[in-house]
């Protein structure tokens, strides 16, 4: 399995949801950082489950045991691994899930790369569970970001037809940074939230799940990130963001929009500001042209699927046998996962935004 992403530091993430634990290696972190555990916790905690009706009621105390790579605070530049130990599985809810494939989930087509040998229990190394590891990971990256002038945030967009309002996107306002980076199930709009939770209640109600989509930030960037082709900006933190479970579409800037505008609306026309740097009247390019940032907010936004276990009877197959069946899924499932998959989409983002100042000899 390639779980790893990046090459001049690389993380590899391992472990299965329901084993002893998860964990992570980063290989070659920026050398000297401090960096807080503290921080570390409280992204881990935007992540945790069972914090609301809207989350599975699984609980697990997430505290993660650094074994290498921090003395004293601060990286050493050695490998810094970190684990985190399972304790509340429900292995058996699985049973029923050898045979019968869940819908839409890795089941099936794992059991065929495989030849059968993945582990099965709680979608095993391909659960949402293995997000945590990434937030880990994914602070310590943000917290040597944050030294270098250079911040990561985001807010759930969309849950179902509820939708919160956009970032604007030519400059973020720190103090909204600030409260959406501290928050579990971030949003810009109060009132945006409640909608959202109704929509997520409802679909609950039901034995159903509902989907949605989150808007990133990266402000701070210099000029000049990133390759062509190949190398670009958006390949890279893209290529990081489909790790997080769930997610099927990325766009940044006007994304999905371009399709409908002209080049007179969709241009981002440029200007000298009052410090002498060149800046543009509107940011729908995202940041980033050609592939490489271009002195605007980078702004990303990242579509996920409905949880697929649903307490509803679904088709399937009984792969014992190759005939037609129906499943019922037992065990503990999120309603919607977007708020808990932000902080892992913020993390994905981060390590992307890293690996690429690491490339252009920035950090």
């Amino acid at each position: 399995m390639s779980s790893n992403f990046g090459d001049l530091i690389r993380i590899t993430i391992f472990g299965e949801s329901h084993g002893p634990a998860i964990g992570l290696v980063m290989d070659s972190p920026p050398v000297g950082y401090e960096i807080s555990e503290e921080l570390v916790l409280a992204q881990m905690k935007r992540r945790a489950p069972g914090q609301d009706a809207t989350a599975t009621s699984r609980v697990e105390a997430d505290i993660p045991e650094f074994l290498s790579g921090l003395l004293d605070g601060k990286t050493t530049g050695a490998p810094l691994a970190c684990i985190i130990r399972n304790t509340n599985t429900h292995s058996g809810d699985y049973d029923n899930i050898v045979r019968c494939p869940r819908p839409s989930h890795a089941d099936y087509a794992a059991s065929v790369r495989y030849d059968g040998n993945n582990d099965i229990r709680g979608g095993g190394h391909f659960s949402g569970r293995l997000t945590a590891p990434l937030v880990i990971a994914g602070s310590i990256a943000k917290q040597i970001l944050s030294k270098n002038g250079i911040a990561v945030v985001g807010h759930v967009l969309q849950i179902g037809k509820a939708k919160d309002s956009e970032f604007c996107t030519t400059s973020i306002d720190d103090e909204l940074a600030e409260k959406l980076s501290n928050e579990y199930f971030a949003t810009i709009s109060d009132s945006a939230k409640e909608k959202m939770y109704s929509e997520i209640m409802a679909a609950k109600s039901e034995n159903n799940s509902i989907g949605g989509a989150v808007e990133i930030a990266v402000t701070g960037l210099p000029v000049g990130v990133g390759d062509p082709m190949f190398g670009g900006v958006e390949n890279v933190i893209s290529s990081a963001v489909y790790g997080v479970p769930a997610v099927k579409a990325v766009s940044f800037g006007a994304g999905f929009d371009f399709a409908g505008m002209r080049g007179s609306e969709a241009n981002d026309q440029m200007y000298v500001d009052d410090n002498g740097e060149v800046k543009c009247l509107t940011n729908n390019c995202g940041g980033i042209t050609g592939g490489i940032t271009n002195s605007m907010p980078v702004i990303i936004k990242a579509y996920l699927k409905p949880t697929p276990s649903i307490g509803r009877p679904q088709h399937t197959v009984d792969v014992t046998d190759c005939t037609n069946s129906i499943l019922e899924i037992k065990g503990r499932h999120d309603p919607c996962i977007v708020p808990r998959a932000l902080p892992a989409i913020e993390s994905a983002v981060a390590l992307a935004i890293l690996n690429l100042l690491a490339r252009g000899g920035r950090i």
